[in-house]
């Protein structure tokens, strides 16, 4: 007897599912009810085998789409494209897809917020919110909810609130739904461990004008909280959002429409007049404080220890090696310090033909051994105790050919253009994108990601509303943080990207770039002639400041390796 993949069995049961229910399709997302981008329950990973941040599926009666963006396109038609046609995420509904007027699409109200719906789908779809049950078992940990202390944070959680009231004040906002987990923990300085690669604490808030708050959660995680540091907080079962918006007195009621599902959208709309606003916190939360910032200085000296660690190991070593075993090499270097958690995503350790893959991760079907002359991209973080951080190198032990080198140089040049701008003419993210591509956009040649994402404060990797990119016109701040990371992918034969973090300073009038990462650049991988002096000096000035940071954490032959870089 043939044995039927468990995908396709599940494919079969939502065929079914829609048949019954007189609808021509239903869509699947990655997401849970949380929104968050990391999550233990993944049902477009489950039907698709689908293992990007990014993407949703339709399943028509006879035919199947998996939508991702420019990031994941070639993953994506590797893991699932014998069942899915693979599609990018268009901006509209696309016409190529056989979609008649007032096709009845199903999906779950309780996963989708209405701006993603507007985002992708026209009037010539009728969308039908019906819960389809994955009849998921997650096993509920007892992962209590922390808090964390003011050295840590740098502002206490009434301080945090005061600000966030001022903003309904001025708005006339009576309350305040905040649907997104990672606000509702930085207000109230509390992290959990309800995901993998983040400490986040699944939860929800509403925030009245008066200062009462209504904190939504699985109540057995928050029960090892010092209650007496939530003064006017109420602590809510996840499912008494209804029963508690009932009790309240009419008003108006802001939400975030990107982020509050179309279930509790339609709640709340059913009582208040809503007021549709981008969550406050996003914004607040983006500017770190100096303590935060001194912090996260402290996480990337250790992480660049190990980073620095690993490296020189790499280099040095001359047995085979596949990239299961450098993922596992890299965390155990991590692990040496007493503050690192875990990573802060799942380490794409991808040589040769793999790191064309922009987001690819290695598995038991896809680890490779190195190869000689073998191009190694790894893009990792980690999760400290004192904060978050995201690298990623390239690197090769063999020979390099000139046309790579030159290749890597331009996506070098890049790299140092953006944390060497000027931040007076650079006022957003948009025009510093600009500065990444130029020397790729020269060759004829570009990447179809972003050059940066904002990162979070020992929250998520992933963080807005700032980022480096083409659409993105957020003014950059103080305090901010984000990558700055661009590459070039060969298809099939390799990847190239340099990726560090760097925060937002100030130097007397001028805001500057800083660097936060501390991990050596292979020089081996330079084309010199493509670099003027301004890039030379930057070079050495960048493996200079390493040395000094954490020079004294190194060994003798590791510290010998490193000064050879200062050149």
């Amino acid at each position: 007897m043939v044995k039927i993949p468990k995908k396709i069995k599940m494919i079969k049961k939502i065929k079914e599912f829609i048949d019954d229910n007189n609808l021509d399709g239903y869509l699947i997302p990655k997401n849970d009810g949380y929104f968050t981008e990391f999550s233990n329950i993944n049902n477009l990973e489950k039907i698709t085998k689908f293992s990007g941040s990014a993407g949703f599926a339709i399943i028509l009666k006879k035919i199947n789409y998996l939508f991702v963006d420019g990031r994941y396109t070639l993953q994506a038609k590797k893991q699932a494209g014998k069942i899915f046609n693979i599609l990018e995420i268009p901006h509209t509904f696309p016409k190529d897809l056989p979609i008649i007027k007032n096709t009845k699409i199903g999906f779950d109200p309780k996963l989708f917020t209405e701006e993603t719906l507007k985002k992708y789908f026209d009037n010539k779809v009728s969308l039908i919110p019906i819960e389809y049950k994955f009849n998921n078992k997650l096993i509920r940990k007892e992962n209590y909810f922390f808090q964390l202390d003011n050295f840590v944070v740098g502002e206490n959680a009434t301080s945090k609130i005061k600000r966030v009231r001022k903003y309904l004040s001025k708005n006339k906002i009576n309350y305040f739904y905040f649907s997104a987990s990672e606000n509702v923990n930085w207000l109230m300085n509390i992290r959990g461990k309800d995901l993998p690669n983040s400490p986040l604490a699944n939860c929800k808030l509403i925030l009245t004008d008066k200062g009462k708050l209504y904190f939504f959660s699985h109540l057995s995680k928050v029960s090892k909280l010092r209650k007496e540091k939530f003064k006017n907080t109420k602590f809510c079962s996840e499912n008494k959002i209804f029963q508690i918006i009932s009790n309240l007195k009419v008003g108006t009621f802001g939400i975030d429409k990107n982020t509050c599902s179309v279930f509790e959208n339609n709640i709340i709309e059913s009582r208040f007049k809503i007021v549709s606003k981008i969550d406050p916190i996003y914004k607040l939360k983006s500017i770190k404080n100096p303590t935060e910032i001194k912090n996260t200085v402290k996480s990337h000296i250790e992480d660049g220890v190990a980073l620095t660690k690993f490296l020189y190991w790499f280099k040095k070593n001359e047995r085979v090696i596949t990239e299961k075993t450098i993922e596992k090499k890299l965390e155990k270097f991590r692990k040496k310090s007493k503050n690192y958690l875990y990573p802060s995503f799942d380490t794409i350790a991808g040589s040769g033909p793999n790191g064309s893959i922009i987001h690819y991760r290695a598995n038991h079907q896809t680890n490779r051994k190195l190869k000689k002359n073998d191009i190694l991209l790894i893009d990792s973080g980690g999760q400290y105790k004192w904060g978050t951080t995201d690298v990623t190198r390239t690197t090769c032990k063999g020979t390099i050919t000139t046309k790579l080198k030159n290749n890597f140089t331009r996506v070098l040049k890049g790299h140092i253009a953006v944390v060497t701008c000027n931040l007076k003419q650079r006022v957003n993210g948009s025009s510093i994108d600009k500065l990444a591509r130029k020397y790729l956009n020269d060759a004829g040649l570009d990447y179809s990601h972003g050059t940066g994402h904002g990162v979070g404060f020992f929250l998520n990797v992933h963080e807005g509303p700032q980022s480096i990119s083409k659409y993105n016109n957020v003014d950059l701040k103080k305090g901010m943080i984000v990558s700055n990371e661009p590459g070039y992918y060969l298809e099939n034969r390799y990847g190239i990207r340099i990726e560090n973090l760097i925060y937002i300073d100030q130097l007397k009038n001028n805001l500057i770039f800083k660097n936060l990462t501390l991990a050596p650049i292979d020089l081996d991988m330079i084309n010199y002639k493509l670099l003027n002096i301004k890039e030379k000096k930057y070079l050495f000035d960048y493996h200079l400041d390493i040395y000094f940071k954490i020079s004294k954490y190194l060994n003798k032959s590791e510290r010998k390796w490193l000064v050879n870089l200062i050149k």
